[in-house]
């Protein structure tokens, strides 16, 4: 189910901007557990590192552009694609696709979106100086649009961005962005933050929570480079604009900072990412609570009896207001947990408990 009607059509990847005859595509919005009727408005996760405080001085745009730009890299990726001109393909060859990215440590990690990287049978990075290396996939998780990428050796100049703390930001806060549009590097754009706890869909149908809504100018190419605050510190991942036009309308979206350090620390450690799955679409309730609208099945929430129809109104004896309240919950679980649901049914109360799955990659 889509959280906006309007949105269906709208939401297109900002990055993996493809040459050789591929386009962009749109991303689906389905009906996972992951998705809403309405407009999220929740908290967004911790971050375990505090960027600067509002103390501190806000740099320039200039002075922000010049402390990132060489930790700032283009991602171009080839891709299998089918040249077959009948239908139903038949025909092989390649595509090339192009995003932005960044370093995220010293050893030579860089952070992207997976939908820049999906299906790359080589992937390489052009940093500021110019300079082409060939890189490796380390780990890609499509339920959160990240990916992490590696090269052996960095450029001397090339400098790791500082993560900032995403749950800091307010609406108002100045940001930039710096990437790759259509292939021309080192972009810089800047606006504000428009909005903050957007929910947006992922390349597989789940949603990506707590994304940064920004009026900074994003386009094709943008995807996996880096939104900074006004002290230099890496807040998100740009990641999706909403367009008619499929061009920049001023309304772009984000991956937190807070996402970012999690999967992508997870992703170095083990090269995937595995995530809590109940097996359930939702909506709010209109008495408060998480409104189950359906149970697919053979899922966690099958197996524990839950039904449509039901309202989860607690986890583990923590007050459930939202559908998103929730999703926070199970996301904030490993595959394997279990969980006590307090579930409203027929005006009756009830206690289930339920082990949580592993989320299907699509």
């Amino acid at each position: 189910m889509s959280k906006n009607g309007k949105r269906v059509a709208a939401v297109v990847a900002a990055g993996a901007m493809a040459t050789g005859g591929a386009a962009a595509g749109y991303l689906a919005r389905g009906s996972h557990e992951a998705a809403s009727p309405t407009p999220a408005a929740a908290k967004t996760a911790t971050a375990n590192h505090a960027q600067p405080t509002a103390a501190q001085s806000s740099l320039t745009v200039n002075a922000v552009y010049k402390a990132a730009r060489s930790g700032v890299v283009e991602v171009l990726a080839t891709q299998q694609a089918d040249t077959s001109p009948f239908p139903y393909g038949g025909g092989s060859g390649s595509a090339k696709a192009q995003g932005s990215g960044f370093v995220y440590d010293a050893a030579g990690h860089i952070v992207t979106n997976e939908h820049v990287v999906d299906n790359a049978t080589s992937v390489s990075v052009r940093f500021a100086d110019g300079k082409t290396v060939a890189a490796t996939v380390v780990g890609t998780d499509p339920s959160t649009d990240l990916a992490v990428l590696k090269v052996a050796n960095l450029p001397s100049n090339a400098k790791p961005l500082e993560l900032g703390d995403s749950d800091k930001l307010q609406v108002g806060d100045g940001v930039v962005a710096i990437g790759s549009p259509f292939g021309l590097a080192e972009t810089v754009t800047t606006g504000i933050v428009s909005a903050l706890d957007r929910e947006i869909q992922s390349p597989n149908d789940y949603a990506i929570e707590g994304a940064i809504q920004t009026d900074a100018a994003i386009n094709h190419g943008n995807s996996g480079g880096p939104l900074l605050d006004l002290h230099g510190a890496v807040v998100g991942v740009t990641s999706q604009i909403e367009s008619d036009s499929g061009g920049n309308d001023g309304v772009g979206f984000a991956i937190p900072s807070a996402t970012v350090r999690s999967i992508a620390s997870r992703l170095i450690d083990t090269g995937k990412v595995a995530h809590a799955y109940l097996g359930v679409s939702l909506t709010d309730a209109a008495s408060g609570g998480a409104h189950i609208a359906s149970v697919a099945s053979s899922t966690p929430a099958a197996d524990a009896g839950i039904e449509g129809g039901d309202v989860v109104t607690a986890v583990d004896g923590r007050a459930i207001e939202s559908s998103q309240d929730l999703r926070r919950e199970v996301d904030a679980h490993k595959p394997g947990d279990k969980i006590e649901l307090t579930v409203r049914r027929a005006g009756q109360t009830k206690t289930i408990s339920v082990t949580l799955g592993t989320r299907p990659a699509a």
